[in-house]
């Protein structure tokens, strides 16, 4: 006899712009990381466009050379000026309870380093079952897969596309850089104007079989 095993419910969430607002914290350190190299950083219009690994951003203000070096001084200045600065996007902690609700796991994936990534967590008092960091994009397939997520939940075009190569349902929030038009534009299979949303959307698809 042959015992068919119900998947588990495991939802993945993005974490900047998604489950936290990181500008404030990314702006106080691209401005320290400014004053520290004496390079100008334009750090209102840096946080305009968060989501894309640290590298894709550093190199509009640094010779490609030193990127890597300058990013290893900005991951280790975050924790000072990044963490305290940073709040929960709307809805982020009942996002989770919710996937708990269901009897589903939460995971973090993010293009953020990992550490950092716990540190904005264990400030916040949000505790999801793993995270992941240094994934972006479709890169980010690699996690989900690993821990068969079947929706992963995200506010770039970047995450839309870590879904769909993962196979996983594209729930899109409009609380980042793009806006609902562009998420649906990119192949997004659900878009909420942000975490508020989740709960009742969950509920309704948590109840329909799979």
């Amino acid at each position: 006899m042959v015992h068919m095993t119900s998947r588990v419910l495991t939802v993945g969430f993005d974490l900047d712009m998604t489950l936290i607002d990181s500008r404030p914290g990314i702006h106080a350190c691209y401005q320290a990381l400014s004053a520290r190299t004496g390079t100008y950083i334009d750090a209102d219009l840096a946080i305009t466009r968060l989501g894309p690994p640290l590298a894709e951003e550093l190199v509009n203000w640094f010779p490609a050379e030193q990127v890597e070096a300058v990013a290893d001084v900005y991951r280790e200045m975050y924790p000072t000026h990044a963490i305290a600065s940073t709040p929960a996007m709307a809805g982020a902690r009942e996002a989770i309870a919710a996937v708990r609700e269901a009897g589903g796991r939460a995971i973090v994936v993010t293009a953020k380093y990992e550490p950092n990534a716990k540190l904005h967590l264990s400030h916040l008092g949000i505790e999801p079952d793993a995270v992941i960091g240094g994934l972006w994009a479709e890169g980010k397939a690699e996690a989900l897969r690993e821990y068969d997520a079947g929706v992963y939940v995200g506010d770039h075009t970047g995450d839309v596309r870590g879904a769909r190569t993962a196979n996983a349902l594209s729930v899109a929030v409009a609380t980042g850089p793009c806006d609902a038009e562009e998420l649906r534009e990119a192949g997004a299979d659900v878009v909420l104007t942000d975490l508020t949303e989740f709960p009742s959307w969950l509920v309704g698809y948590a109840g329909t079989p799979r």
